[in-house]
């Protein structure tokens, strides 16, 4: 039961690295979104289980629960924050990678 805790810690680890590199990759706020939530949960879940498999009883239960909890709560923000970010006015901020300081500043005429 050791190696299969293990193999499901190094998985949920790796998930939820590649996880972070969606959020910093892609250019729609959408994707980030959806590289934030559905890849971090089933990373999460991954390593849940694999300290579940270690532990024993009352703890491995309370691990469940986080687990629980963070299955139903993250799709429930993710849907909140998209519907924020489509209702919001004006322009949303796309890319998180480059920043126009001078977007707002009035222009200088010659």
């Amino acid at each position: 039961m050791r190696g299969v805790g293990e193999v499901l810690l190094l998985l949920g680890a790796g998930w939820v690295l590649l996880a972070a590199v969606g959020v910093l990759r892609f250019d729609d706020v959408y994707a980030r979104m959806h590289a934030a939530t559905k890849a971090t949960t089933l990373g999460l879940l991954l390593v849940l289980g694999g300290a579940a498999t270690q532990l024993a009883g009352e703890d491995a239960a309370k691990l469940a629960l986080v687990g629980v909890l963070v299955f139903l709560t993250a799709p429930i923000g993710a849907h909140l924050i998209g519907r924020a970010v489509h209702r919001a006015p004006g322009d949303v901020r796309i890319r998180i990678d480059t920043v126009d300081e001078l977007r707002d500043a009035e222009t200088i005429e010659s």
